[in-house]
């Protein structure tokens, strides 16, 4: 499972030529993907204001009333301990500016080329295997179920299939996980789609 964190820092300082205000980050931990989140299929943006001052170092980090609270408080959190390569202040080098770095999380969107195809043709024997080094609480982060949740939220058009509707059928993966993988350790030589809730089998 990989959480994607896109940041380009955007100067908003009034007054100041782009040129000499080139940030260099030296230390800039992403922010952590919540695993509830990620596994649930909600994604966003979160745009986060902060300070980069002469020394490097950073303040006033804030995100918008209106991000989703676990999806802002993972971006602040790490933006908080960000570090720049400090400057000389100077006439046209100023003593700090403002920034805003808009932290994008989304679903892994490389699976397997023709995910579903491959999908279509993995062996329950396979899914077992692999089950085998997981706790059976954990086997929802099992790749096969990260590759099948990844493909509903990036292979499917949004206008034909609505974000509510996404949600609910990777809720519903989620829910059928323990027992797919049951099933798929009783009937090694089934394949894997036999056993996924027949809504999701047929989008794939």
């Amino acid at each position: 499972m990989r959480w994607f964190a896109l940041v380009v820092l955007c100067v908003i300082s009034s007054g100041v030529r782009a040129g000499a205000v080139f940030l260099i980050p030296t230390d800039n931990p992403k922010p952590t993907y919540p695993r509830a989140l990620n596994r649930a299929g909600i994604t966003g943006e979160v745009r986060v204001s902060l300070t980069v001052h002469a020394d490097g170092s950073v303040s006033n980090v804030a995100v918008p009333k209106d991000a989703h609270p676990d999806l802002a408080e993972a971006s602040q959190s790490a933006v908080s301990q960000w570090r720049f390569q400090p400057w000389e202040i100077s006439g046209d080098r100023p003593a700090q500016i403002q920034v805003v770095a808009p932290m994008v999380f989304r679903l892994d969107d490389t699976p397997p080329i023709h995910a579903n195809e491959e999908l279509k043709k993995l062996r329950c024997s396979d899914v077992s295997r692999v089950a085998q080094h997981f706790s059976d609480f954990s086997w929802v982060d099992l790749p096969v179920f990260n590759w099948t949740r990844s493909y509903l939220t990036h292979s499917i058009s949004p206008t034909q299939f609505p974000e509510e509707k996404r949600l609910a059928l990777i809720a519903k993966l989620n829910k059928s996980a323990p027992s797919i993988v049951r099933s798929c350790n009783t009937h090694p030589t089934s394949r894997f789609v036999r056993f996924l809730p027949q809504d999701i089998r047929e989008l794939l």
